[in-house]
């Protein structure tokens, strides 16, 4: 009985110890990019990889290709390498094709 009355006491004082006013938020400083943002042109993301094969040409070397969703290719040395893109007409096929023609050498997948 008196631990519940020493909790009812302590919660009274701490209610009363509220300051009652009203208070104001105030937020910070206007934003000085919201002009630049506002009007910024739409983000267009890089292609993603759709397919990544690996293709075992006639003289018996690796062809690495990643095909990407735009219909480009990235041919690599490695799985690990990051690739560039082919010269222009010197990949024919697509990821869906069995056999490309990479430099002329004809590939399987």
């Amino acid at each position: 009985m008196i631990r519940t009355l020493t909790l009812t006491a302590v919660a009274a004082l701490a209610l009363a110890a509220c300051n009652k006013e009203d208070k104001t938020i105030v937020a910070g400083p206007a934003d000085p990019m919201a002009d630049q943002l506002a009007n910024a042109a739409p983000v267009e993301l890089p292609p993603s990889i759709q397919a990544a094969k690996t293709y075992r040409c006639k003289d018996n070397s690796l062809v690495y290709i990643d095909w990407l969703s735009d219909g480009t290719a990235r041919v690599k040395e490695s799985k690990t390498d990051v690739g560039a893109a082919p010269a222009e007409g010197a990949l024919t096929g697509d990821a869906t094709s069995a056999t490309i023609t990479l430099n002329g050498k004809s590939c399987k997948a």
